[in-house]
């Protein structure tokens, strides 16, 4: 269960319309439903993940969150000390030995952190080739975007995985049987490849890679993190700004040979590209769906629905642009329960995907 720095279970008050009715309404029926599931509905502690880390984050801004920032997950009332160790293994001994915590005698503190990326390379479907001007590319798994939509189920991703890293695997070998020759890399394009990555080695006075990758997870955190704010949002893209003009600076010591340093400091642009694409796409999406909650845009609108939000490089800019969202192919619509759909989807949204299941029935 979870409870915040008033020893309260607060998960009961954030449980929202849509799924009020599978969810226990008390502590006592939510107790119970661990013994007989079948006459219980289940504790607000397990809604979707997206709802769980709104609600801490709520907890914690309001001030009932635990001494670093979380809010307190008690297991050990719930299962013996030995259940815990053999279902929980790992857990126990990280938090045995990094937090001197005993998670089979007391509460341990939890928060959200960033876990998945559901954005990624825009990718065909049918054959995972990527969709911008490189020839021969193909992408899948958490690497390419477009499978889960607003909010990833759990589980999810290793499906995703193993049917699109076959799909990219066969039409990739297809690409590259059907090529008439192979083309040559430029020696002049192989040179500058060289000379950036090995810049990090030879400049002096630049900032340690450790350094930045620090700040450029605190702006992403704290600016652009689970709660979103038009204000914080702009912010960030400053801070973001400054953070590159750091970045093309930055040094790495020691040589070639394993140097995690050096690695880092390469990687750097490309974490922040990606930060500067989320941090835009928040900005420009005036909504709240799925894993994307904006405060001040706090309800789903219908027409953010039919758009997806694509950046690409312009030179060094990043360039976003709003492209329509691709029809839904009639084989898969008859595959969505409409009950569900209505948890998630507006009365003008159920509207239209009524019609396109009768125009898919036909």
């Amino acid at each position: 269960m979870l409870k915040n720095s008033a020893g309260k279970r607060f998960m009961f008050r954030y449980v929202p319309d849509v799924f009020r009715k599978q969810y226990a309404e008390t502590e006592e029926e939510a107790d119970r439903w661990y013994t007989d599931p079948d006459n219980n509905r289940r504790p607000p502690e397990l809604l979707p993940r997206d709802e769980v880390a709104r609600a801490i984050n709520n907890e914690v801004k309001e001030g009932r969150g635990s001494p670093s920032g979380g809010v307190f997950l008690d297991i050990a009332s719930r299962l013996p000390a030995e259940e815990v160790k053999r279902r929980l293994p790992s857990m126990y001994h990280q938090f045995k030995e990094l937090a001197g915590v005993d998670i089979t005698k007391e509460p341990m503190e939890v928060g959200p952190t960033c876990h998945y990326v559901m954005g990624g390379v825009e990718v065909d479907p049918d054959t995972a080739a990527t969709a911008g001007t490189v020839q021969g590319l193909f992408a899948a798994g958490e690497v390419s975007g477009g499978m889960h939509g607003s909010n990833r189920l759990g589980g999810n991703s290793l499906s995703d995985l193993l049917v699109f890293g076959k799909r990219a695997g066969e039409h990739a070998a297809s690409y590259t049987d059907a090529l008439p020759s192979r083309p040559r890399v430029a020696q002049s394009d192989v040179d500058a490849a060289v000379e950036t990555a090995l810049a990090p080695l030879s400049r002096d006075g630049g900032e340690n890679p450790y350094t930045l990758q620090q700040d450029l997870q605190a702006v992403m955190g704290d600016l652009v993190g689970i709660i979103r704010r038009k204000g914080e949002l702009e912010e960030s893209l400053v801070r973001l700004a400054e953070l590159r003009e750091r970045v093309a600076k930055v040094s790495a010591a020691g040589g070639r040979r394993y140097n995690p340093g050096w690695h880092l400091a390469l990687d750097l642009r490309n974490m922040l590209v990606v930060s500067e694409c989320t941090a835009k796409a928040a900005l420009e999406r005036e909504e709240s769906r799925g894993g994307h909650t904006r405060e001040d845009f706090p309800a789903m609108q219908p027409e953010w629905r039919q758009v997806n939000l694509v950046c690409s490089l312009d030179g060094d800019k990043v360039r976003l642009e709003q492209k329509p969202l691709p029809k839904m192919r009639p084989e898969l619509i008859q595959l969505f329960d409409r009950t569900e759909l209505s948890k998630y989807l507006t009365d003008e949204e159920l509207a239209e995907f009524d019609a396109l299941a009768e125009e898919a029935a036909k």
